[in-house]
């Protein structure tokens, strides 16, 4: 049986960056095939456009665009998260910065793609957030984002599984708490709030819940492999779906 290193969640610094990790592994299809379908409507070319990820970790999604043909910048807060995104680099040509979402050191207007990862959902300034990318964001570019819903599932799943109980547990404790998760209602007024027009949204979730609970115990208790994670959690789009825990979703910066 393939073994990993078990998480341990209560040293200072990595803890959050593994639990980040096996997030970003298994929702990586669905941010890209989203992605995608984003580009297509906005009649956005990778080629010789700019992409920002903000909320990069080790910088999984940052690779996939640059694999698109993006010229791609990719920053995270997190010192320990940029050693780890450099050590896995590959050539691609990214940038990697380490700095807050709500406070980018980047010019104004300079992207034509912005996707924020693994942020609105824990920021305690979600108006800076979104001020900052429509900040960066030039004129008709496209914010692509994920999240996650506030709804007695979502708590369970969040504030229970992922950061409370011992035998699902891959976050640090405090990460997440209920008034950060937000409805997209509550974000789309957050959008138009800093001049980003929101277009729609998409429900996403694993293909069968019982493999996420399996697949949480197993990457815990490091029976499983990070490269196994994406094949067992099998996330799949709900465009039609109202969100239950997580959705993606995008809008447009306007002129």
């Amino acid at each position: 049986m393939p073994t990993a290193p078990r998480i341990e969640l209560d040293s200072a610094g990595p803890a959050a960056v593994d639990g980040r990790h096996i997030r970003a592994l298994t929702f990586q299809s669905v941010r890209l095939e989203y992605l995608r379908q984003v580009l297509s409507r906005a009649s956005l070319a990778a080629a010789g456009s700019r992409a920002l990820v903000i909320g990069s970790g080790r910088g999984l999604l940052a690779r996939g665009l640059a694999q698109l043909g993006f010229e791609v910048v990719a920053a995270d807060p997190s010192p320990a998260a940029t050693a780890l995104a450099l050590d896995a680099d590959d050539g691609l040509g990214i940038t990697y910065l380490t700095t807050p979402a709500e406070e980018l050191d980047l010019p104004d207007g300079s992207f034509d793609l912005l996707y924020c990862a693994d942020t609105l959902e824990i920021t305690e300034r979600p108006d800076a957030v979104l001020a900052e990318a429509a900040r960066v964001l030039r004129p008709g570019g496209a914010f692509v984002y994920d999240t996650v819903n506030r709804t007695p599932v979502s708590r369970l799943i969040y504030l229970g599984a992922f950061q409370a109980f011992p035998g699902t547990r891959i976050m640090p404790r405090g990460r997440y708490a209920a008034h950060r998760l937000r409805r997209p209602a509550e974000l789309a007024e957050a959008l138009d709030r800093a001049g980003l027009s929101a277009k729609d949204v998409s429900a996403f979730r694993p293909r069968d819940v019982r493999s996420l609970v399996r697949a949480t115990r197993g990457r815990r208790r490091g029976t499983l492999t990070d490269e196994q994670l994406p094949e067992l959690v099998d996330m799949v789009l709900e465009p039609e779906g109202s969100p239950v825990v997580t959705y993606l979703g995008h809008a447009v910066h306007r002129a």
